[in-house]
């Protein structure tokens, strides 16, 4: 009952995390994050309350805000005269399955005016491992509108190699997980090393998130890891703020 409230009182907002390019430093994209903050209450976190928007059914008209905000936010910055960044936002399994989305996609990119082309939809794999002509229609479609798709938390499930071959995805992203714990043991160190080598061999772009230390950073990028997110670059922030840390190239701390 909240989160109907919520939605409906608008208090939803959106925080963006850079993405940095690891061959010259700069911010290449950002990932949308929904935040909940109620009125009368703390923040609470998104592990809490995304699996019950997800039960029930209020992630896809929370998930089409979402999409329809963040790309409204892209296109703003890029006429405040920041430069051309990648968008990523996360697209639940729910959501999926259950909302037109290439539709929606489709019409929210006519209306905001954003290139589809900086944007980039985030899957996860447990809507991909049913692998019917039906899933593949519906990537496609997305495809067809010129936007790309990711596959998020790459290593986490159960990871398959045979719909990365059979589906139109063009990016993997390490689970934080792995990159967290990387050096702690010998196997999460060989599980990235071999995603990394995985998506190199497929062609596939590469993102990195959960990066902390110099130490992961330093084994990413030796690695050939292209694309890192993480706090040890920056946090998630408000838009404004965003868009002070790609001009200047730091985050200022609230």
């Amino acid at each position: 009952a909240r989160l109907h409230r919520a939605f409906e009182n608008s208090d939803f907002t959106l925080q963006y995390q850079p993405q940095i390019s690891t061959q010259d430093n700069t911010v290449i994209g950002v990932e949308a994050l929904l935040r909940w903050t109620p009125a009368d209450l703390p923040p609470v976190l998104p592990t809490e309350f995304i699996p019950i928007l997800e039960e029930t059914g209020l992630i896809v008209p929370v998930g089409t805000w979402v999409l329809h905000r963040a790309c409204h936010q892209a296109v703003a910055w890029q006429q405040a005269g920041l430069p051309r960044m990648r968008l990523s936002v996360n697209i639940s399994a729910v959501q999926f399955q259950r909302g037109d989305l290439g539709e929606t996609v489709r019409m929210i990119l006519a209306e905001t005016g954003l290139d589809p082309a900086l944007l980039c939809l985030e899957l996860t794999e447990s809507m991909l491992m049913i692998d019917t002509a039906h899933t593949r229609q519906k990537l496609q479609q997305l495809r067809d509108l010129g936007v790309s798709l990711s596959l998020d938390d790459f290593g986490a499930g159960y990871s398959s190699l045979a719909y990365l071959s059979r589906l139109p995805v063009q990016e993997l992203k390490i689970d934080q997980s792995f990159v967290r714990r990387l050096h702690d043991t010998p196997s999460d160190t060989a599980v990235v090393n071999t995603v990394i080598a995985m998506a190199q061999e497929l062609g596939l772009t590469l993102v990195a998130e959960g990066v902390e230390t110099e130490v992961q950073k330093s084994h990413l990028i030796g690695r050939g890891c292209t694309i890192i997110q993480g706090f040890l670059f920056c946090k998630p922030l408000p838009p404004d703020q965003l868009a002070l840390f790609v001009s200047r190239g730091k985050c200022d701390e609230p």
